[in-house]
C-alpha cells in the first residue's frame, strides 16, 4: 500500500516540476522572440516551438515529463486506479510554491486553502463509490459526436479567451486543453482495446488513433499556452477541474455510464461541487495569482491587445507614408 502511495505523490510531483520547467522555458523562448511578437493573437506558443525545442530546460521538462507518466503507470500496476489517480490531483499542492517562486513570494494561508479546495473536490469525485460513473461499452455514433462538440467548444474557448483579461484568458485556455487531454483518455481507451482485438492494421485503419494524435497534440500546445500566459497555480486547477469533468460528461454520453442516484455519491457529488467553487473562487482573487499573472503578462505570451492595435497602427502608418507621393 505504501509502495503505490509514495509512487503516486513522485508522479503528481515531476507532474508538477515539469510544468514549471515548461512554463520557464516557454517565458523565455518569448522573451527572445520578436518576429512574431506583434502578431500574437490565437496561439502564440505555436511560433515558439522551434525556440523551445533548442532549449535546455524545455528538454529537461519534458524528460521530467516522461519520467512523471513512467512512475505513474508503476503507481496504477502496483495500486489501483481509485487509490493513485487522486494522488495525482496533489499536483496543484506542488506547483502551488513552485508558480510563487517566481515571484519570490510564500504562498498565503488563503492560496494553500484554496488549493486545498480544489484537490480535495477532485479527489472526493474519484474516491467515493458511485461519485463518477463507472464507464461502460462505447457508443463510437455517439463518441464521434462528442468528438465534434469538443472541438467546437474548444475553438470557442479559444476565441473567448482572446477578448478577456489575462487571468480569464489563462483560464479558457487551460480548459480547452483539460478538454482535449479528456478526449484523448476516451480516444486512448478505444485505441488500445483496437489493438488487442484487431491488431496494428485495423488500429490504424480506425479513425480513434487519429483523433487521439490530433487531441494530444492540440491539448500540449494549449497546456504550454495556458502555463505561459498567467498564473502556473490557475492552470493546473482548472484543467484538474475539467479534464474529470468533461471525462465524467463522456461516460455519460459515449460510455453508456449511469451515475449513481444513492444518497452517499449524491452527497459526495454535492460536497465537491462546493469544494471546487470554493477553491476557484479562492485562487480567482489570490494576490499570489494576481501577482503572478501580471509579471507573466510582463514577460510572456499572454496576447497584448492594445500594443497589438497600436504596433498595426504604427505599421499601417509607416506603410502610408513609405507610398505617398512627396
Amino acid at each position: 500500500m505504501l509502495v503505490p502511495v509514495f509512487l503516486g505523490f513522485t508522479a503528481a510531483f515531476l507532474f508538477a516540476a515539469s510544468a514549471a520547467l515548461q512554463r520557464r522555458a516557454v517565458l523565455r523562448a518569448a522573451d527572445s522572440d520578436t518576429e512574431h511578437r506583434a502578431a500574437r493573437h490565437q496561439i502564440p506558443v505555436v511560433w515558439l516551438v522551434r525556440r523551445l525545442l533548442t532549449q535546455r530546460v524545455w528538454l529537461i521538462g519534458w524528460a521530467t515529463n516522461l519520467l512523471g507518466f513512467v512512475t505513474q503507470a508503476a503507481a496504477l500496476h502496483l495500486g489501483s486506479i481509485a487509490l493513485v489517480q487522486p494522488l495525482l490531483v496533489t499536483q496543484l499542492l506542488f506547483a502551488l510554491p513552485m508558480a510563487s517562486a517566481t515571484i519570490r513570494r510564500w504562498p498565503t494561508l488563503r492560496d494553500w486553502l484554496a488549493a486545498l479546495a480544489v484537490t480535495g473536490g477532485v479527489a472526493l469525485i474519484l474516491t467515493v463509490e458511485g461519485a463518477a460513473p463507472l464507464a461502460g461499452s462505447a457508443d463510437r455514433d455517439r463518441l464521434f459526436v462528442a468528438v465534434l462538440v469538443a472541438a467546437a467548444t474548444v475553438v470557442t474557448l479559444v476565441q473567448l479567451a482572446q477578448r478577456g483579461g489575462p487571468l480569464l484568458y489563462g483560464a479558457l485556455i487551460a480548459a480547452s486543453a483539460g478538454i482535449c487531454y479528456a478526449i484523448s483518455a476516451a480516444m486512448m481507451k478505444l485505441t488500445a482495446d483496437s489493438l488487442l482485438d484487431g491488431g496494428v492494421l485495423a488500429t490504424a485503419l480506425d479513425w480513434p488513433g487519429y483523433v487521439l494524435a490530433v487531441s494530444t497534440l492540440c491539448g500540449l500546445l494549449l497546456g504550454q499556452q495556458a502555463y505561459g500566459s498567467g498564473s502556473l497555480s490557475a492552470a493546473i486547477a482548472v484543467m484538474s477541474i475539467v479534464n474529470p469533468a468533461a471525462s465524467y460528461t463522456l461516460g455519460l454520453l459515449a460510455f453508456h455510464a449511469s451515475p449513481s442516484t444513492q444518497p452517499a455519491a449524491l452527497a459526495a457529488s454535492a460536497a465537491a461541487a462546493s469544494l471546487l467553487i470554493i477553491g476557484v473562487v479562492g485562487l480567482a482573487h489570490s494576490p499570489t495569482v494576481q501577482q503572478e499573472t501580471s509579471r507573466t503578462t510582463a514577460r510572456g505570451i499572454y496576447p497584448d491587445r492594445g500594443k497589438v492595435a497600436k504596433s498595426a497602427a504604427a505599421r499601417a502608418t509607416h506603410s502610408g507614408s513609405d507610398t505617398c507621393p512627396q
